[in-house]
């Protein structure tokens, strides 16, 4: 089966050798296939991507930057010049692996109602720290109709279109956005029981993972706020619970410090629930099971500060920025 009818976008930031490996995997078959598009990098990582035969759209790094407005970018110069029926959506950070743009692009040729099709990630080097292994299982996800896809994905281009591309101002969780307004007109999003790319994380320190979590958290607060009228409230319950469980801890040492320690009991919540997580899940994650756990639960902080900060910019009128963990 032909490739023609693909074209690649891949965006980046800074990604060198990573880079490098991830444009060697896309088996773009000519000029015009493949766009590469570049955040501020201040290494050579737009004179290998064109050394590589891609097309480089360099952003305007005045305005602030997205990957939202990346990927948006790179679909609309891939469009203006080749016109494809699908555009693999990459990270810089990736590897395509050898064989999905086949079987992903057949999938969607005898299923015209689905407009994205994902496959499985996994991470390079799930061994180097614990983050990367946690990453590895956040990858994890069941096959066959989903609710979203991630920023590795096969789309179909009209529909892409059709839906308005990405939304430019979100900080994160742009594709989830996306499959929202692709899903209430009446597309599909389906994840195949397929090796898609492979992720190099390369998150070491307690602080990447942090930064993380508190930009999954900004995401969940921005997108169910954009729809908060739809009856999918996407998010909404993750953006409740990071509230929730995060306020439990103020509240009760506040409290204690006012009305006495019987009110420091709340807080045996947390090593409550990092137990019934553990339990829950230790013949599914065996050792990984109790470090889930409590990074779960600690997580719940991080999330908070990213929801609490995606408010505070809504009050004051300002967009947050950009979130950096690597």
């Amino acid at each position: 089966m032909s490739d023609a009818a693909v074209g690649f976008v891949a965006i980046g930031r800074n990604e060198g050798e990573r880079l490098i490996a991830c444009l060697r995997s896309l088996p773009a078959s000519g000029a015009g296939d493949m766009v590469y598009v570049d955040s501020g990098s201040t290494d050579d990582s737009a004179a290998a991507a064109a050394h590589l035969g891609a097309r480089v759209v360099a952003l305007d790094m005045t305005i602030p930057f997205t990957a939202a407005r990346a990927r948006n970018a790179g679909a609309r110069q891939l469009i203006d010049d080749k016109a494809p029926r699908y555009i693999q959506f990459i990270d810089g950070d990736c590897v395509l692996a050898d064989g999905w743009i086949t079987r992903a692009r057949a999938f969607l040729d005898s299923h015209p109602d689905v407009a994205v099709a994902c496959g499985r990630r996994r991470e390079r080097f799930p061994e180097k720290s614990l983050y990367n292994r946690l990453c590895d299982l956040e990858w994890e996800t069941p096959v066959g109709e989903a609710l979203a896809c991630g920023g590795d994905a096969l789309i179909r281009v009209e529909a892409l279109i059709d839906a308005g591309f990405y939304n430019d101002g979100l900080v994160a969780g742009e594709e989830p956005e996306l499959c929202v307004r692709l899903r209430a007109r009446g597309c599909k999003i389906w994840r195949l029981d397929e090796e898609m790319t492979v992720h190099d994380a390369a998150m070491t320190k307690f602080s990447q993972w942090w930064t993380r979590a508190k930009r999954a958290g900004h995401a969940y607060a921005e997108v169910s706020a954009l729809h908060r009228g739809s009856p999918q409230r996407i998010w909404a319950r993750e953006t409740r619970r990071a509230l929730l469980w995060s306020a439990i801890a103020p509240l009760s040492l506040f409290s204690a410090l006012f009305f006495g320690p019987a009110f420091l009991a709340p807080l045996a919540l947390y090593p409550a629930q990092m137990l019934r997580l553990y339990f829950s899940s230790r013949q599914r994650l065996g050792d990984l099971a109790a470090p889930w756990a409590a990074l779960t639960v600690l997580g719940k902080f991080a999330e908070a500060a990213g929801a609490l900060k995606f408010h505070l910019g809504r009050l004051q009128g300002r967009k947050s920025g950009l979130f950096e963990y690597k």
